[in-house]
């Protein structure tokens, strides 16, 4: 990877956004580009929203009228992406995070906001690259795995996570 523009919106204003979440999201960034040896500068979109906006996208885009998390919008497809021509950098798509969400699921499963962002940040990078989780269980398992080895590289990994319960067993088997 030679660098990584990644471009952050926030539209929301119902969750302050503490010192140092827009860096810890370019870093989730490029670490997730890193991990996947991603060749070539690359362009993303992350904009901050609330669980209104992110309902009505997840309904308009996916059929689902409920809020989430994190909505990804890949603009590639099989590794190929459309190229900026003002920069020369691949435009590999956006991301839409309900800060609303993120704070709800930081305190249920017992981590850090910072952790909770940066997870949904590398989460939304992968399916980019094109990882789904939704089809085969070892997809979601290899998917998960990667996560992990993100949040050790940002120094957010913790013994309870989305794949691990409090006491440190796998939840994935």
């Amino acid at each position: 990877m030679e660098k990584i523009r990644v471009m952050i919106t926030d539209t929301q204003k119902k969750v302050k956004i503490p010192t140092g979440t827009r860096m810890l999201v370019r870093r989730a960034c490029s670490a997730v580009l890193k991990e996947e040896d991603f060749e070539g500068s690359a362009e993303v979109s992350v904009t901050f929203v609330d669980d209104d906006k992110i309902q009505k996208l997840n309904k308009q885009f996916r059929g689902k009228d409920t809020s989430t998390d994190v909505l990804s919008f890949p603009l590639g497809e099989n590794g190929v992406y459309d190229i900026n021509p003002e920069t020369n950098s691949y435009m590999l798509g956006d991301i839409v995070l309900s800060m609303e969400h993120a704070k709800e699921q930081a305190e249920r499963f017992g981590h850090s906001f910072q952790r909770e962002v940066g997870y949904l940040t590398a989460h939304s990078v992968l399916h980019l690259l094109g990882y789904d989780h939704e089809g085969e269980k070892i997809d979601a398992m290899r998917m998960r795995e990667k996560e992990e080895i993100i949040m050790d590289q940002l120094g957010l990994s913790l013994e309870s996570s989305y794949a691990r319960g409090k006491n440190g067993a796998s939840l994935l088997n």
